[in-house]
């Protein structure tokens, strides 16, 4: 399963897999495979692209390798014998009968009947030692490919579009960044993700849509919410480190709240994620960093203050579960009072996987919990016990 963005070379890349598994070591040698299927989502796209695309099987191939197209059969015939037989997604049937020894799938997810033209296909690999197929596509949340990718048996390759930016107009690069970076659409077309709802979320995906966009305007305070790792190695979870604002004038009711950035850092050290900290603090002109202390307690503060003596530090911490102390942050954004800036994909990614009954992904929910402390930080730090209340 090769799953990329947009421009990716998921083309290029089942193009020569077919090769290496056709191919032999001269070009009448015999390849492993002999038989095979390839299936687009109709005839003339896997035609244009798999077949005669600029990625596609001729243009990969070398003059003493490369097949024989016959377009009465819909067939490609190499050298050595080898044949590809042409399918379309939309005619499932028409798998009853042929038999193969490999396939390339293209386009998996965006087929409207995949899931039987992948039944069809599973009886018809059945030739030689060991039938294997590839499937190239950019990810959708369908079942069918969530089932695919449980499989013990499936193998799974990602690339985002970014990694094949030599091939590709900078341009279009600095086009679709600059319009769909950090938003759902741009996570799925540009960087290959496959993006899951999850039974009951906090941040379902239309929720996050309609928080994204807007400038900060003017702020009224600004604040630092770090989750420090319960460890400080190579393997511990990331830092979570967001930075967000307030618009305050008027009553508390009317205030709205900015997240601005998201400067998370892998935490080899402490020292790592406090410098990341405090170079956040210093570069949005914060107020204080507000930091849980559940793991660290004054540890926490005391590495801060080893980078800058004199950062204002404000500690928390936290005596419910996750998922109880998201819950009124979820509901400030479907009350509408929480924007998003661009560049948060990363937390967005895990807001969409944390329910009332914890988080679901993988990991901590690090981002989320720096964004839960963020939003719910009011005023300036009381004499013992911090004072905590929702924007």
């Amino acid at each position: 399963m090769i799953l990329g963005g947009r421009g990716a070379g998921k083309t290029r890349a089942g193009a020569e897999w077919v090769r290496a598994m056709v191919e032999g070591t001269t070009p009448m040698g015999r390849g492993r495979a002999r038989r095979l299927a390839l299936i687009g989502e109709t005839y003339d796209q896997a035609r244009e692209v798999m077949i005669f695309g600029d990625s596609g099987i001729l243009a990969c191939s070398p003059p003493d390798r490369r097949p024989k197209w016959e377009a009465t059969r819909r067939r490609l015939v190499w050298p050595n014998g080898a044949i590809a037989q042409l399918h379309s997604a939309t005619e499932p049937e028409a798998l009853r009968g042929p038999q193969f020894d490999a396939a390339w799938l293209d386009e998996f997810a965006k087929w409207r009947r995949a899931r039987e033209t992948w039944d069809m296909l599973q009886f018809a690999l059945r030739l030689g030692r060991h039938p294997q197929q590839v499937v190239t596509t950019t990810p959708r949340n369908v079942p069918v490919l969530r089932e695919l990718l449980a499989m013990d048996d499936t193998v799974v390759t990602r690339a985002p579009t970014e990694a094949n930016r030599a091939h590709l107009a900078k341009s279009f690069l600095a086009a679709v960044k600059a319009r769909y970076g950090g938003t759902r659409l741009g996570r799925q077309e540009l960087g290959g993700e496959l993006l899951e709802t999850v039974e009951g979320a906090l941040w379902p995906p239309a929720l996050l849509e309609r928080c994204r966009g807007g400038k900060p305007g003017a702020l009224g305070r600004v604040v630092v919410g770090v989750d420090p790792p319960a460890t400080g190695h190579a393997g511990s979870d990331a830092c979570g480190i967001i930075v967000a604002g307030a618009r305050t004038e008027g009553p508390r009711e009317s205030w709205r709240a900015v997240v601005l950035a998201d400067r998370s850092v892998k935490a080899a050290s402490p020292a790592r994620w406090a410098r990341a900290a405090v170079a956040a603090l210093q570069e949005f002109e914060a107020d204080m960093i507000v930091a849980e202390v559940n793991q660290g307690g004054d540890m926490v503060e005391a590495v801060l203050r080893q980078i800058d003596p004199l950062v204002p530090v404000r500690k928390v911490r936290a005596r419910r579960g996750k998922g109880a102390r998201a819950e009124p942050v979820a509901a400030l954004y479907e009350q509408g009072r929480v924007t998003h800036l661009p560049g948060l994909a990363a937390l967005e990614a895990q807001m969409e996987r944390m329910t009332l009954r914890g988080f679901e992904g993988d990991g901590s929910p690090d981002r989320v919990d720096a964004l839960v402390w963020a939003l719910m930080i009011d005023g300036p730090a009381p004499v013992g016990e911090p004072r905590i209340r929702m924007l």
